[in-house]
């Protein structure tokens, strides 16, 4: 499944349209009639997106929204609202309470599910980078957040240099900010130029073909390591669904279909900006203020201090969200030999490559760590068993399938790899009594059958990959 939607509506018929083109999408599709089913409903199952009517039997979207954010579990899951001919103060009013879109009735099916995509893609990148974030304050080493939020610095780009002066003087008064503005012809350049903007406004020309030709900023923007993380929200002069969802397939992280609206504009720029804070303080506390005291000195990956507060962290969202996840205990096979036959430098030499091909085969969504000597561990949220297998062998091939080129060592070596792999208990399978075992535990039994598959990975010869699956659940 692409990810997990809840739908509420009092209108039964409406839930059901929604839940069958949702589910063709390939999306799990939960409903709920109300705020208060709502509610139960997400505190056992907590969804990646919510879509909700206006107006519900027990109040409206915007009330939704409010209960949603005072939470710290759900304040950022995405919120899209659906009315049908909504006036321009309750829309506002619900973007301000905290949804992310307002669309209208009849939807169009193909920017509803590019939409969809859109804004789970944006969830689960945040959730990513919480997670990470959350790791490291179990440490006690995170930097506590600050309140105060800098001016956000927006770019303004169009073709109509009239237009877009016009548009920031409108904007202004309702948004904290550092304007500038640049032509489409310019923008790569003015982008690359001095300290890069934190949200990009782009304006698409009115005419089809030169809305099209300007979407190709989206994708440039994209893959420039310089720009990629800026947020960008795309306006259109005249609404069309097509152009819209292949915008937000390119990359951008907002839309306005019905052109610009300062009120509306400002809103949207917030949350953006809100978000891009977000994930640069996450990004900083993992990646670069905590890199010495979590990271291995010699191979770079995460290490041990690290890697246990993220699995359990992993362990308890996904008591949340019943999402599976999996973890690998990988040794390289006969370690000892290479310090013996070539000496140390050459075994640290085999234990960097060994680290350098183990996180270039993960997922970017995979924690790789040493965790001592030549022992290595993998931690895959969201892994079935079909991907949790895949991703196995493929670090197994990763080690055995070429040999290394050592320093000093006149030709290269065989070197390969031992795994045990081992599963999460089925989140969705009925309760069971050693269900009230703590995270800690949970994570201690996934480790310990790991380590068990490890062993019987050695007996049956080395190089291979073992698997152990949770004990069957007594029935009911």
């Amino acid at each position: 499944m692409q990810g997990k939607v809840l739908v509420i509506d009092g209108t039964s018929t409406n839930r059901i349209v929604l839940k069958v083109k949702l589910s063709g999408a390939f999306y799990q599709v939960l409903q709920a009639g109300s705020i208060a089913d709502a509610a139960v409903c997400i505190a056992s199952d907590t969804p990646d997106l919510i879509i909700t009517a206006l107006s519900l039997p027990d109040g409206t979207a915007a009330d939704l929204c409010a209960m949603l954010r005072a939470r710290p579990e759900t304040a950022n899951v995405p919120i899209i609202a659906l009315g049908q001919g909504t006036d321009v103060e309750t829309r506002l009013a619900t973007l301000a309470a905290g949804a992310f879109d307002v669309m209208d009735r009849p939807l169009d099916d193909t920017l509803l599910l590019g939409r969809v995509r859109s804004m789970i893609r944006a969830h689960n990148a945040l959730e990513e980078w919480r997670m990470r974030d959350e790791s490291s304050c179990a440490m006690g080493m995170a930097d506590p957040a600050v309140d105060f939020t800098p001016a956000g610095r927006v770019m303004l780009i169009g073709d109509n240099p009239a237009q877009l002066r016009g548009w920031t003087k409108h904007l202004a008064p309702h948004l904290r900010g550092r304007f500038t503005m640049t032509l489409l012809k310019d923008a790569m350049a003015s982008l690359h130029a001095g300290t890069p903007a934190d949200v990009v406004v782009l304006a698409l020309p009115h005419a089809q073909t030169q809305a099209e030709e300007s979407l190709r900023l989206i994708s440039a923007l994209r893959v420039s390591a310089q720009t990629r993380q800026i947020g960008l929200l795309v306006i259109q002069q005249e609404p069309d669904p097509q152009c819209a969802t292949q915008a937000l397939d390119l990359g951008a992280d907002d839309l306005m279909s019905n052109g610009f609206d300062a009120t509306e504009l400002a809103l949207r720029l917030k949350v953006l900006l809100k978000r891009k804070r977000q994930i640069e303080r996450m990004h900083q506390s993992v990646r670069s203020g905590l890199r010495d005291a979590v990271n291995d000195p010699l191979t770079g990956l995460y290490n041990r201090r690290y890697a246990m507060p993220h699995l359990q962290n992993v362990v308890a969202q996904a008591a949340v969200t019943r999402k599976p996840y999996a973890a690998i205990i990988a040794d390289m096979d006969h370690f000892k030999r290479i310090n013996d036959m070539y000496g140390h430098a050459a075994g640290d030499a085999v234990l960097v490559e060994t680290a350098r091909r183990l996180r270039a085969a993960v997922r970017s969504t995979d924690m790789v760590a040493r965790m001592g000597g030549e022992e290595f561990l993998v931690v895959m949220p969201g892994a079935d068993l079909v991907t949790a297998r895949a991703n196995a062998k493929r670090l197994c091939g990763a080690i055995g399938d070429t040999p290394f080129t050592i320093p000093d060592v006149d030709r290269p070596v065989q070197i390969t790899v031992s795994i045990g792999l081992a599963l999460s208990a089925d989140a969705a399978a009925p309760a069971h009594p050693r269900l009230s075992a703590t995270h800690t535990e949970i994570m201690q039994n996934l480790l310990c059958r790991a380590d068990k598959a490890l062993y019987a990975a050695k007996m049956k010869g080395r190089n291979r990959v073992d698997l152990s699956q949770p004990e069957k659940r007594p029935a009911a």
